[in-house]
C-alpha cells in the first residue's frame, strides 16, 4: 500500500499565492491599507525569536505588514496586559499573536484571554475555544485548524471515523478534538498517563500525535490503513510519532518536517487576512 503524503509545505505555498491576491484586492478597496499582524515576543528565547521571525516573513510574502513588539524577560503580567490593550484598541492592527511560552512570572492564560476576540487570529482565547466548540464563529487555533485544512484538501474522510488525539494542551490537543468532533468523528482524547495507550491507538482510523515527546507513539501501535497526523517537531527532525515504518502501512501521513508546521503559520496568516478583510473591506 502506498500512503498519501499529506504535504503541508506544498499546500501552504498554494495558499500564500491565493492570499497574496486577496491582500492586493484589499489594498485596492481600502486605499492601500493592508492587514497588520502584531507579534508580541517577551524575553530572549532563541526558538521563540525564530518562530516570530518566520511569521513576519510569511506576512511579507503575502503582502501584509507585521508589527514586531519585543518586551524584556522582566515584563510583568500587568505590563503585558497593558500592551495587549493598546493593540486591541489600535484600528490599524487586525491580528495579535502572543508568542508561547512567556516567562514564568507572567500569567499566560490571563494574557491570552485579554486578546480581543476579533483579533485572536491564533485562536488562543477561552472565548474563542468555547465558540468554536459550540459551532459558533471564531478563529480556530492555528495548528489544529491547519491540520483540518490539510485533511480537507486531501479529501480525507472524517465523518464516522474513530479519531484518537494523543495530547490535551489548550492550544492543540483539546481544540483538535473539538474540531474533529464538529466534523462528526468519534473522538478519544489520550495523553501520556492514559492506561493501555497502545491498545487505544490501535483502534484509530485517524491518529493525531500532539503529546510533545519525540517518537512517543511507536509505529507498531498504529493499525494498517490509518491516517497519521504528526503535530510534533523535535531536534533531529522527528515528531511525536515513529513515522518511518508507517510510510508503507498508513493510508496517509504528514511528514516531519513539511507537514503540519507550514500550515500552522499559514493558518495564522490566513486568519489575519480574514480579520483585515472584515475591518478594511
Amino acid at each position: 500500500m502506498s500512503a498519501i503524503l499529506l504535504d503541508g509545505k506544498s499546500l501552504a505555498g498554494k495558499s500564500e499565492a491565493e492570499l497574496l491576491q486577496r491582500v492586493d484586492a484589499l489594498k485596492g478597496k481600502s486605499g492601500g491599507k493592508t492587514p497588520i499582524l502584531a507579534t508580541i515576543l517577551v524575553g530572549d528565547d532563541p526558538a521563540s525569536a525564530t518562530y516570530v521571525k518566520m511569521k513576519g516573513n510569511a506576512c511579507r510574502r503575502v503582502g501584509m505588514d507585521s508589527l514586531a513588539v519585543e518586551m524584556p524577560s522582566t515584563t510583568t503580567t500587568e505590563e503585558l496586559l497593558a500592551k495587549i490593550d493598546v493593540l486591541n484598541t489600535d484600528p490599524d492592527v487586525h491580528g495579535i499573536l502572543l508568542q508561547h511560552p512567556v516567562p514564568e512570572q507572567i500569567d499566560e492564560r490571563a494574557c491570552f484571554d485579554a486578546i480581543a476576540l476579533g483579533k485572536d487570529v491564533d485562536g488562543v482565547t477561552c472565548l474563542g475555544f468555547g465558540r468554536m466548540a459550540m459551532g459558533e464563529d471564531a478563529y480556530g487555533c492555528a495548528t489544529p485548524q491547519g491540520i483540518m485544512r490539510i485533511l480537507e484538501h486531501y479529501g480525507i474522510a472524517i465523518e464516522g471515523k474513530h479519531a484518537v488525539v494523543v495530547g490535551r494542551s489548550p492550544i492543540l490537543g483539546k481544540p483538535m478534538a473539538m474540531m474533529l468532533l464538529q466534523k462528526n468523528a468519534t473522538v478519544t482524547i489520550c495523553h501520556s498517563r492514559t492506561r493501555n495507550l497502545p491498545s487505544i491507538i490501535a483502534q484509530a482510523d485517524i491518529l493525531v500525535g500532539a503529546v510533545g515527546k519525540p517518537e512517543f507513539i511507536r509505529a507498531d501501535w498504529v493499525k494498517d490503513g490509518a491516517v497519521v497526523v504528526d503535530a510534533g517537531y523535535h531536534p533531529g527532525g522527528v515528531g511525536d510519532i515513529e513515522l518511518g515504518p508507517l510510510a508503507e502501512r498508513a493510508s496517509a501521513y504528514t511528514p516531519v518536517p513539511g507537514g503540519v508546521g507550514p500550515m500552522t503559520i499559514n493558518t495564522l496568516i490566513m486568519q489575519s487576512v480574514e480579520s483585515g478583510e472584515k475591518s478594511l473591506g
